[in-house]
């Protein structure tokens, strides 16, 4: 597949994740909003009928207190003590008078004790027109008795403290029978404020902080004067939950999507890894078909050279091409050996034979087995391995081809203007030893320097064509320090040289 074409796909889905994402979002805060909306449109009926009933309660108490008094005035006792109420009576232009108890007054029923003085003789429409003349009696009557009301409640009902006006049982019960009608059924909290912004009442549990969005508010007497007001606040506790509790079905939606997108991305991240690597390994390929073609080829001309009879005769001559083919053979199995070095990137972990040696000891023998191919390109190699107690438990082998191949990679990329110069010191830090491996040569640059421990993965080296590899060298170098429970880095800049650091564990003692 090409390098476009998983982009495209890449873009494109990126495009549908983030849209998805994007309209979920968008569902769920028009969902919180139209929610949120329907709560406070029921809490804002809620309270307003409130204060509807408690303006009709305190009308029924004037009402009552002022019927009570006019009842109260018109008491009178006879000569024994006892309590007699007067009677209501009306007489007609007639000389006709028609009397009855002044509580038993109703325009629809008619008094048990109703009594006439009529005479026989006084036509039906004459008794009809003195009951027109009681009920107008009673009409002037109960409307006196309501002006009177609505006068006491216009003069005394604004003066009065609040708390005197209002039963806080009763408005508590109000409220939570308000709420319920609207569907409300979750806890509250009130309070009482005074037209000068303090609290009167509160119920319990109630936080004075709450204000915002989450406080409703409401008039308690709108008919009050504008100075005199007071109001009812409320808040609910659980507002958030209850809101919540609605768009609450989303969330498994947005955990769904959300592992999609990652297993999409780490899909994405295989992908160019899988075709970062396939392009390595066609590199690798190439470079290994060259590395075997050359001493393969000439082996194959060494060996048509031994076929010439003028050749044997010659021991010198024989002597050279049977050199050349013993070097080529070891130069071909240590390309199949670095081949078969793959193997191990395979496995989980190496196998290690572990031993405890002494750094110092270990990489004095590398030196001077190196020093003669270094000596060979006109370089020098020094060493400072004055730390002392430097046992650290490796596998032999395996570290002495570390060393090997990090010196063998500053001879490759050596600066063939300068001459070739290998420095390298052990010393301690803590519970740790640390190797540094310094060059001169030709440097790595920024970008490359967190890819030179990948697999397949080769420093470009400009217009030279002498250096070969596979790029296992440096990814089998951070295996084997990895296993040994070390760690190793590198130092660079262009054209000043390279440094590399490794890190093991001391043995304790």
């Amino acid at each position: 597949m090409k390098k476009s074409t998983i982009w495209v796909l890449t873009i494109t889905m990126a495009a549908t994740f983030i849209g998805l994402l994007l309209t979920q979002v968008m569902y769920m805060e028009n969902m919180i909003k139209m929610r949120k909306e329907q709560f406070t449109e029921a809490v804002k009926r809620s309270l307003y009928a409130v204060s509807t009933s408690l303006e009709r309660d305190e009308t029924r108490a004037y009402l009552a207190e002022a019927i009570d008094e006019e009842l109260l005035s018109t008491y009178e006792e006879d000569a024994t003590g006892e309590v007699v109420i007067p009677q209501l009576s009306i007489t007609a232009p007639d000389g006709t008078t028609i009397t009855f108890p002044f509580k038993t007054v109703s325009p629809m029923i008619k008094s048990p004790s109703l009594s006439s003085s009529t005479s026989k003789g006084t036509p039906i429409m004459d008794k009809y027109k003195h009951m027109q003349e009681l009920l107008k009696g009673q009409y002037l009557y109960q409307r006196g008795v309501l002006n009177d009301v609505i006068l006491r409640i216009l003069s005394r009902a604004g003066t009065r403290p609040v708390m005197e006006r209002i039963n806080v049982d009763k408005l508590d019960s109000y409220l939570q029978t308000e709420l319920e009608n609207n569907g409300l059924n979750l806890p509250f909290r009130f309070a009482i404020i005074n037209n000068k912004g303090k609290i009167v009442y509160n119920s319990p549990g109630y936080d004075p902080a709450v204000s915002g969005n989450l406080l409703f508010s409401q008039i308690i007497f709108p008919n009050d004067p504008p100075g005199r007001r007071n109001s009812l606040r409320v808040y609910f506790p659980t507002q958030n939950d209850y809101i919540f509790d609605s768009v609450r079905f989303m969330i498994p939606s947005f955990i769904f999507t959300f592992i999609m997108l990652v297993i999409f991305t780490f899909t994405i991240i295989v992908v160019f890894r899988q075709k970062k690597l396939t392009e390595m390994k066609n590199d690798f390929i190439n470079n290994m078909t060259h590395e075997f073609k050359t001493p393969i080829s000439t082996i194959s001309l060494a060996a048509q050279m031994l076929n010439d009879p003028a050749v044997v005769k010659s021991q010198g001559m024989f002597k050279h091409i049977s050199g050349v083919i013993n070097d080529e053979t070891k130069r071909l199995r240590l390309q199949v050996e670095k081949v078969l070095q793959m193997s191990m990137f395979d496995r989980q972990r190496t196998q290690l034979k572990l031993h405890e040696v002494d750094v110092n000891d270990l990489i004095a023998n590398v030196m001077s087995t190196f020093k003669i191919k270094v000596e060979k390109f006109g370089g020098t190699i020094d060493a400072d391995l004055s730390a002392e107690d430097m046992i650290v438990s490796v596998d032999e082998m395996h570290f002495t081809n570390v060393i090997f191949n990090l010196l063998d990679n500053a001879v490759k990329y050596r600066r063939e203007e300068v001459p070739l110069a290998l420095f390298i010191r052990t010393c301690t830090h803590g519970d740790k030893v640390e190797i540094s491996i310094q060059d001169n040569g030709i440097g790595i640059k920024k970008e490359d320097l967190k890819k030179i421990f990948d697999k397949f993965y080769r420093v470009s080296t400009g217009n030279r064509h002498d250096v070969k590899g596979f790029g296992l060298g440096l990814a089998y170098v951070h295996k084997i320090i990895k296993d040994l429970k070390g760690d190793i880095r590198v130092e660079s800049e262009l054209n000043e040289g390279s440094t590399f650091i490794i890190t093991l564990p001391l043995v304790k003692n």
